[in-house]
């Protein structure tokens, strides 16, 4: 089972080759990850996407946690999240099939970004659930070329509860 955690580390040189070593030296498969600072400049996040049975899993958050510069692991995949994909994925195209690629990359809420006499470049963004139905769809006009940034993730805000007053004295707009 496919499994998201999300890491706050310390963004400081270094950080991110000592957790890709630690998945390497423990022989943990990474599906996909990606890294970037959140609203402190000094912590970045890290959403790991890996797969295994619960055993595994809880090694590998163990194993994050023991990182000199970790400051928190949430496996998000029991958890209500919100995740994210973008694809950019390249498309031959004919004369006779180009109104139906552009047609796709409407229902699946995509952009074109870049379009010549041969291909058509697709902006995707959404859950990877959604992103693989459009490769998916998208493989039998002829991918050329995809490149997918990796999930991001967040959990889902638990909800805001009290009167209006209570929660216009603790600074939350209403």
């Amino acid at each position: 089972m496919k499994h998201t955690i999300s890491v706050l580390v310390e963004n400081q040189f270094g950080t991110f080759n000592r957790v890709v070593t630690m998945f390497s030296g423990k022989g943990f498969n990474v599906h996909s990850m990606s890294i970037g600072e959140t609203e402190s400049p000094e912590i970045s996040r890290m959403t790991i996407v890996t797969e295994g049975d619960d055993k595994i899993i809880e090694q590998v958050v163990k194993q994050l946690n023991r990182l000199i510069d970790t400051i928190k692991v949430v496996d998000l995949s029991g958890s209500p999240k919100v995740e994210r994909e973008l694809a950019l994925i390249t498309v031959f195209y004919q004369k006779g099939n180009r109104a139906d690629i552009i047609s796709v990359s409407n229902i699946f809420r995509g952009n074109i970004v870049d379009i010549n006499n041969k291909t058509i470049t697709i902006e995707i963004t959404g859950p990877p659930d959604k992103i693989e139905a459009a490769v998916n769809v998208l493989e039998g006009y002829g991918i050329k070329e995809m490149a997918r940034s990796g999930t991001v993730a967040l959990k889902r805000g638990e909800q805001v509860k009290g009167d209006k007053k209570e929660l216009q004295q603790n600074n939350i707009q209403v």
